[in-house]
């Protein structure tokens, strides 16, 4: 999944821009070069803890082995809760790197000075911080939506596109489209607004005013992150059961 979210930033998803950003050219594809960094950077961090925790198993762990071992029983939980006993198991990849990677990208942003780093153009900041990464994940979050419907029913999952009436069908699709993109404009403005008012303050107030709000927002970034892995898997728990089947179960 991380290797799409990374091929879908190589287009412009979306033209909403703040500040200065750097750029590759490469052929005719203009690579929004400082999410490419800043995103691998992620992606290593979570590739070296997933490595470092499976190198020496240990019955009784400890260290960064009982830490990814709790990480991965709170997504199962997390997976669980929204998809049910039966459903849940094939979806724990999916929402786990979900909220893996916002977790640990809104984390960078916090803890990380990556405006320290200087760049030919622009500046690096958490991935999550570019409205193109959020969309990305948004429209990864739709795919499965879709395909988790179409798995299981088939051609017969299209059909609550045409009830109650076909009048609804429009609004139907844009409904399943408007829902994660909701998410993914809600994550880009906070971790925007948090690292924006972190970095005022400590210009204005560089010793101690800063540190209660970059506390505040390592908070408000593991939430988004739940949040977004949480209603992801709702909304694949709705396309899984469908309108029709909860109204058969309840007759």
């Amino acid at each position: 999944m991380l290797s799409v979210l990374n091929a879908v930033n190589s287009f412009p998803l979306a033209s909403l821009e703040v500040g200065h950003h750097f750029y590759w050219e490469i052929g005719n594809l203009r690579l929004h070069g400082q999410v490419f960094l800043t995103s691998w950077f992620v992606i290593a961090v979570l590739v070296i803890a997933s490595l470092a925790a499976t190198s020496n198993i240990q019955r009784i762990p400890k260290g960064i082995q009982n830490l990814m071992e709790y990480a991965l029983e709170f997504i199962r939980d997390l997976t669980k809760n929204q998809l049910g006993e039966k459903e849940y198991r094939p979806w724990v990849p999916f929402i786990g790197t979900l909220f893996l990677f916002i977790f640990v990208s809104n984390w960078s942003g916090a803890l990380i000075p990556w405006k320290l780093i200087k760049l030919p153009e622009g500046e690096l900041a958490a991935p999550t911080n570019d409205i193109n990464t959020t969309v990305a994940l948004a429209l990864l979050t739709s795919l499965a939506y879709f395909y988790a419907g179409f798995s299981k029913k088939g051609l017969g999952y299209f059909k609550k596109y045409i009830e109650p009436t076909p009048v609804l069908l429009p609004i139907a699709i844009l409904e399943d489209f408007t829902k994660p993109l909701s998410l993914s404009f809600r994550l880009f403005g906070n971790i925007l607004a948090d690292e924006l008012v972190v970095g005022v303050l400590v210009l204005l107030v560089p010793l101690f005013v800063p540190l209660p709000v970059m506390a505040l927002g390592l908070f408000t970034s593991a939430i988004q992150a739940l949040v977004f892995a949480t209603l992801a898997g709702a909304y694949i728990h709705e396309a899984l059961e469908g309108h029709g089947e909860e109204g058969h179960e309840e007759h």
